[in-house]
């Protein structure tokens, strides 16, 4: 851990896989509503295919957040693109019904990580304020929290809050006018590198980049990141 040197007074939090476990949450929806449409699959292909639908290496999200796609748009390219991996495939007259079975899944499995109520617990102790900055529309990932456990969570700011998604700084600053502190004041944490912890800091937040999975410190851009990092946010507390 690297310490932060400014005067934290709150914390904004990315949600999708860093408070909300949103991979585990996919590959569980995945199955569940997709062994229709795909031929008997091994384990091998099942994670080939699952990793394929949540990795999007067509970056299908990234169209939804530019506007070139709507939402179900996005997941149902991504999902396309997953099944062909396996020899399988979406027809346009079941594209509804795959949806609808998708999402009341991964809805179902909407779950905190194991150290994020401990986290929130210890904030609240300390009279540290905090919030969210999503990349995803603010209603959606209200609901999101709330089904999670998270709705003491009052503070979100979606990608329609303010019109822009992260790294825009415009999304990050929003926040923090929410929490009602300056920007050095504030710390970002997240998950992505380059969206959250370059994207934060560029905005002017101290920022801390959660890397749960020991990643390397560059973005697939080249950008490195020498700041702070944790693989855990029960460490958040020291860093404050």
């Amino acid at each position: 851990m690297i310490p932060l040197d400014a005067q934290i007074r709150a914390v904004l939090f990315d949600i999708d896989d860093t408070l909300v476990d949103l991979g585990t949450a996919m590959a569980r929806a995945v199955r569940a509503s997709s062994a229709e449409f795909v031929p008997e699959l091994s384990e091998q292909e099942w994670d080939r295919l699952c990793w394929g639908f949540q990795a999007d290496p067509e970056g299908y999200y990234d169209a939804f957040l530019r506007g070139e796609l709507e939402f179900v748009g996005q997941r149902v390219a991504r999902a396309r693109l997953a099944f062909a991996s396996v020899g399988g495939g979406l027809p346009d007259a079941q594209v509804e019904g795959w949806n609808a079975a998708y999402e009341s899944e991964a809805q179902r499995h909407w779950q905190p990580y194991p150290d994020v109520l401990p986290v929130l617990d210890a904030l609240d102790a300390s009279g540290i304020r905090y919030g969210a900055v999503s990349n995803n529309v603010e209603s959606y990932q209200r609901r999101k929290l709330d089904i999670a456990g998270l709705s003491r969570i009052s503070v979100l700011v979606g990608t329609d809050t303010v019109g822009v998604p992260k790294p825009d700084p415009r999304i990050f600053q929003e926040g923090v006018r929410q929490l009602g502190f300056s920007v050095s004041q504030t710390l970002y944490v997240g998950d992505n590198l380059l969206v959250d912890a370059l994207g934060a800091t560029q905005a002017g937040l101290p920022a801390l980049w959660l890397n749960r999975e020991g990643l390397a410190a560059e973005s697939v851009d080249g950008q490195r990141w020498d700041g702070p990092q944790t693989s855990t946010l029960a460490e958040l507390p020291e860093f404050l």
